[in-house]
């Protein structure tokens, strides 16, 4: 299930500023988040679903690196990448 065009242009264009910058780990962050919140209410119907299951787990990890990296590079931004997305991480 992926992302329609229109949701993944307003996410890129308001995480990266403009429409070109993609590849930026704060709009992967957001990226990851929405299609993770997409998975999660799938999943609330289909509970057998394990291979999704699978998919959103490692989506979750590899959304937690990134987290971690913006965490390491900058740390205002880290707070308010969280709290618009309304995120929350360990301390």
């Amino acid at each position: 299930m992926p992302l329609d065009t229109t949701t993944k242009a307003k996410l890129i264009s308001e995480f990266g500023g403009n429409v070109k910058n993609t590849g930026s780990a704060p709009v992967q962050v957001a990226l990851l988040s929405e299609r993770i919140n997409q998975l999660t209410e799938h999943l609330k119907g289909h509970k057998k679903d394990f291979h999704s299951r699978r998919g959103l787990l490692l989506m979750v990890a590899q959304r937690a690196r990134l987290l971690k990296y913006i965490t390491k590079t900058d740390i205002e931004g880290y707070r308010k990448l969280t709290e618009k997305l309304g995120i929350r991480q360990k301390a």
